[in-house]
């Protein structure tokens, strides 16, 4: 199919809301960026429901097909309700909003997360943690940066202190420990509650 440069400046046009919300999107959660046809997919959901949102301003406007407002003005709109989607969409997603709710009502058990690994470090939040650590070392601390992942990245502890037994030692001088997540192989976030602490498995 041969297309002429003013289709294929047609069909960016229309793609464009689509890309700016994914772009949004992507760059505010933990999820990765899949491939460029998923890419393509996903814009192309963002732009079907921004065109809906934007439609209907322009309708409870009563701004016709052949109003000059419409044709100067309906680009950037629907650029500007792309901006607000992505950022609506990633704040659902980043606080568990809209799974939160079908888990109420026994649609789902899953979580808005990324992974397992992001969930509870989300959900936990308020928690110091306790890592193990391959060598069988030990360290407690308060989790300020956590990966999106439990296979690559760093985890950063402050406040940190090895335990040796029932000892503490606190890491004098240091503000802050980065720790290779390839080389945990546990962590418990430790609760205030009578339960105690929530361990969580790693690779």
């Amino acid at each position: 199919m041969n297309w002429t440069s003013s289709e294929i400046v047609g069909v960016l046009s229309f793609l464009l809301p689509g890309f700016v919300a994914a772009a949004i999107f992507y760059s505010l959660t933990s999820y990765p960026k899949p491939g460029p046809f998923d890419r393509v997919t996903q814009a192309l959901i963002f732009t079907v429901i921004g065109k809906a949102i934007t439609d209907g301003i322009l309708f409870a406007r009563s701004v016709g097909d052949n109003d000059p407002w419409r044709t100067n003005w309906e680009l950037l709109l629907s650029v500007a309700v792309a901006v607000v989607l992505g950022l609506v969409t990633a704040y659902c997603l980043n606080w568990d909003t809209l799974h939160r709710v079908l888990r109420r009502l026994g649609v789902t058990r899953e979580t808005s997360y990324a992974s397992e690994w992001y969930s509870a470090f989300s959900r936990h939040c308020d928690c110091y943690v306790t890592g193990h650590l391959k060598g069988e070392r030990r360290l407690y601390g308060w989790p300020e940066e956590w990966p999106s992942r439990p296979d690559e990245g760093h985890l950063r502890i402050a406040e940190a202190e090895w335990l040796t037994d029932d000892e503490r030692t606190p890491a004098t001088g240091v503000s802050a420990i980065l720790v290779p997540v390839d080389q945990v192989e546990m962590v418990e976030f430790v609760s205030t509650t009578p339960n105690g602490p929530e361990e969580l498995s790693h690779g």
